[in-house]
């Protein structure tokens, strides 16, 4: 399959020129987990996973920087900033380091480790220790130096015995020499003068054991162990001089202090050694999750958490701030649903086998909800919706927007009312016709997944695991449930997942063993099923992930193995057997199936008939209405995105904008493909007036659907026309293609497909 057409060349920007080109793009971060910070006299720079931002101490002013300005979506490990070259470095897990420019902003990504010839699980890098404009570069192989001011590589220290790769968790120069905490091959030093470094034989180890870090302090050298022993250095020889009541994981001085961050606490030493201060993680009162490092920029104490971002205090108070910007509670979005002017997010949810104890280790996930709207992201707190785990779709009510339903895969439906929690819907409150828990589960647990609304505006949500597991949250407030038990091998006991309804009323429904089900209760509960196999469907695997109903009728299916294409939802009506048919493009003079074997996680369709389809491990590919031409295929390699693992698509049908949710991030791309209008009052064209050196098309609208589109110069000479599919329409200020068009005014000319509606508008070109 061609991957880019022409539409996608222009927009194919190395990582480093994204910030050139971003304004297609947006980026809805999470800036909770905080990896590493770093200072200078007046800022303080912060690393959260895949995202850094800055806050001046002077203004409190707030800036960050993520994958729309040209940073890798790969996992952050740690961050430097070096004053006196003023260069900001970012180290990354996979080995990644991107140098910042302060001065002008410009980003260089250095790749020298990734290429290295040695196992990718040992290039992550840990720490950053500048001495005379050269950083060495600790990691879980080595030492590498980076020049500062010739922004290059110079050697590489395998300081292990017999030249072994060892990981390095720290360095320090003290008193012309270098010293390497290491992991657990004890501290190794060697002369910082000494030109043959890279022979491990210059170096010798002083101290035995585990190690978490070590750093200069006043006019001695401190470590600390992987047991908690906080260690001086006397002669040749650390000497314990305390024990701390954890371990610790972060160990540096700065501003005058030694500064020890284990998991719940915060010690800070004076130049004497004495203990200062001791911040327990119970005196944040906001926050629930452990520390991970901590700094002190002018007398005040930056703390960083897991979860809940970024806190400080004036070391002499005892109140604390949040710095942490605003953004999502996680980058991994499980799901999201987009009202009129808001956008809602939620955080999982299950595995591929759709086991809700697999997706976060051993247990549900408890996790907040996110909502965006107004430029600013409300937190609804998982202490605040009932105990409410594994939340794994969501959908806005499309006649009261301030109504959210909220899929939990082990604890019901949740009702969000005016942004607050409303009510949980179990099988102990909703009857006998109700929910239903799985049989014989202690305690009660209550599979919902996918929703959706039908034209009477009644909820249908399906319920994993049980016979009757379509089940309907009626307008009126009654539940009623349906029969799926003749599905299948499991005698209904369903692993479904998502849900559509088309405009026979017909529910379309997802399941990872049975294909598509089909059922109507206005035909006698008719229920049919789509499978793998020519004669039963044929889907490529029984294991379908999504069905979407395009603006023609057409369903589309994404499965764990490829596409496949219902022509019409009407066949359900008047067809024994429902069949599928893939796509078939031509590539390279050869027909290939579009799609083939892709791991299809989800389809929206936009208001041109285009389907934005997201995949596992592919990105998200934007294909034409029949599927015949791949407009865009983004990926981690030509776009911003952090991630090409796609968990959902939604798109705003009011502004044509396409949601775009992983598990590295939420951002989106500004389409202009929008819902169709149901007349022609709204139409607008814009830019207008088309100014000098715009290089950008004229959009027009507020269409309907398949309005007829004549453009025309003063004399009334035709130089555009169309057909509309959706609510709008470029134009790229050509004539048909030919020729930029001159100066002045052009009619524009609408009507509906029938006839029976106009609009006339105008556009001002200047050339």
């Amino acid at each position: 399959m061609k991957k880019y057409t022409i539409a996608l060349i222009i927009l194919l920007f190395t990582p480093l020129c994204f910030s050139q080109n971003n304004f297609l793009w947006k980026g809805y971060f999470s800036f909770n987990e905080i990896k590493d910070v770093s200072q200078s006299p007046d800022k303080l720079y912060a690393a959260s996973e895949n995202a850094i931002f800055t806050k001046n101490l002077a203004t409190n002013v707030i800036q960050t920087r993520n994958t729309i300005d040209g940073l890798s979506g790969q996992t952050i490990s740690t961050i430097y900033y070096s004053p006196e070259n003023k260069k900001t470095l970012i180290g990354y897990e996979n080995g990644l380091i991107v140098v910042i420019n302060e001065i002008d902003g410009k980003m260089i990504n250095v790749v020298d480790i990734i290429n290295k010839s040695i196992p990718a699980n040992t290039k992550k890098i840990n720490h950053f220790s500048e001495y005379e404009n050269i950083v060495y570069v600790s990691c879980d192989f080595g030492i590498v130096q980076y020049n500062l001011k010739t922004l290059q590589f110079g050697d590489t220290y395998f300081i292990g015995d017999g030249g072994a790769l060892i990981p390095i968790a720290q360095t320090a120069v003290f008193q012309g020499n270098i010293y390497a905490a290491t992991v657990n091959s004890g501290i190794r030093r060697a002369s910082i003068t000494n030109p043959n470094l890279n022979d491990y034989n210059q170096w010798t180890t002083i101290a035995g054991g585990g190690w978490v870090g070590i750093t200069a302090f006043n006019t001695n050298l401190y470590a600390t162990t992987n047991y908690g022993s906080l260690q001086e250095l006397k002669g040749n020889s650390f000497v314990s001089i305390t024990t701390l009541a954890e371990i610790a994981v972060d160990f540096r001085s700065n501003d005058n202090y030694l500064i020890i961050t284990t998991e719940n606490h915060v010690y800070l030493f004076n130049a004497a050694m004495v203990k200062i201060s001791d911040i327990n993680k119970v005196d944040i009162i906001e926050i629930t999750s452990r520390f991970t490092c901590a700094t002190v920029v002018d007398n005040a104490l930056f703390i960083g958490t897991f979860e809940n971002g970024l806190w400080s205090k004036n070391i002499s108070d005892t109140t604390f701030e949040d710095n942490t910007p605003n953004g999502t509670y996680k980058n991994s979005v499980f799901a999201i649903d987009t009202s009129t002017d808001a956008i809602w997010a939620v955080f999982g949810g299950y595995n591929i086998t759709y086991n809700p104890y697999a997706y976060a280790c051993c247990a549900p996930t408890e996790y907040a909800i996110s909502k965006f709207t107004k430029e600013t992201w409300l937190t609804i707190p998982y202490e605040s919706i009932s105990d409410a785990k594994a939340l794994s779709r969501i959908i806005v009510n499309p006649r009261n927007q301030k109504e959210v339903f909220i899929s939990s895969y082990y604890s019901g439906l949740l009702k969000i009312q005016d942004d607050q929690f409303s009510e949980l819907y179990n099988a102990k409150n909703t009857g006998q016709d109700g929910l239903q828990s799985i049989k014989g589960q202690v305690p009660d647990d209550v599979r919902i997944n996918g929703s959706a609304y039908d034209n009477s505006g009644n909820l249908w949500v399906t319920n994993s695991k049980v016979a009757k597991a379509l089940k309907v949250f009626n307008a009126n407030g009654t539940w009623k449930s349906y029969d799926l038990s003749s599905i299948g091998d499991k005698k209904g006991l369903l692993d479904l997942g998502r849900m559509t309804i088309d405009k026979n009323g017909t529910k379309w429904l997802t399941s990872i063993d049975d294909g598509i089900i089909g059922f109507n209760e206005n035909y006698n509960n008719r229920i049919k099923n789509i499978r793998s196999g020519v004669d039963n469907g044929n889907l490529p695997i029984n294991d379908a992930r999504v069905a979407t109903i395009d603006n023609r009728n057409q369903m589309w299916i994404g499965t764990r193995k490829g596409l496949r294409v219902l022509s019409s939802v009407d066949s359900f009506l008047n067809e024994n057997q429902l069949t599928t048919e893939p796509i078939i493009i031509i590539e390279d003079g050869l027909p290939q199936e579009l799609l083939y074997e892709q791991f299809i996680t989800d389809i929206a369709v936009d208001g041109n008939n285009n389907k934005w389809i997201g995949t596992a491990d592919s990105g998200i590919f934007l294909v034409s209405p029949n599927g015949q031409e791949t407009i865009y295929h983004f990926t981690t390699d030509n776009s911003p995105m952090p991630s090409n693992t796609v968990n959902d698509v939604d798109i705003n049908g009011v502004t044509g904008e396409v949601f775009i949710a992983t598990n590295k991030g939420l951002l989106s791309f500004k389409g202009t493909a929008t819902d169709a209008n149901e007349d022609l009052n709204n139409v607008y064209v814009y830019p207008n007036p088309v100014r000098p050196g715009f290089s950008g098309t004229v959009k027009i609208r507020g269409l309907l659907d398949r309005a007829n589109i004549q453009i025309t110069d003063i004399q009334g000479n035709l130089v555009f026309e169309t057909t509309s599919e959706g609510g709008t329409i470029e134009w790229d200020t050509t004539a048909f293609g030919k020729y930029k068009v001159a100066s002045g005014v052009y009619m524009i000319f609408i009507s509906a497909d029938d006839g029976l509606e106009t609009k006339t508008k105008k556009v001002m070109i200047i050339r």
